[in-house]
């Protein structure tokens, strides 16, 4: 089921945000000091891909990943929340939308706060 969600999910919104998140890792990698951060856009491009069947939770917010999410939320993170969040309320429109209004919402939240987030 999560194969058929997936495959749905990419022609809902979801190449849509991947393309986001690693525009965004490319624009990070061009400097040096915003290497980590672009190389964190990266494997979460790869997560927006096929995100059914994947749990993100929240934890382990040290001092690095605070000031990493702070400088985070101010470059990039607020565009790409407002897109996944936008996404999802587009597809929560229709009740076969919500699931994958569900999953913008989640990455919404993931593209405020991407550091200290782990993936299972």
């Amino acid at each position: 089921m999560s194969l058929l969600g997936n495959i749905i999910w990419l022609l809902l919104g979801g190449l849509i945000c991947a393309i986001g998140w690693c525009l965004a890792g490319v624009l990070c990698c061009i400097t040096i000091i915003g290497i980590p951060i672009g190389l964190q856009c990266f494997k979460f491009s790869k997560l927006v891909l096929s995100p059914f069947g994947k749990e993100i939770v929240y934890g382990n917010m040290s001092g690095g990943s605070m000031v990493l999410n702070v400088f985070w939320m101010i470059f990039c993170g607020w565009e790409l929340a407002v897109m996944s969040a936008v996404a999802g309320i587009i597809c929560c429109i229709t009740i076969i939308g919500i699931p994958f209004g569900l999953q913008h919402f989640k990455f919404a939240l993931l593209a405020l706060l991407p550091f200290g987030a782990e993936v299972r």
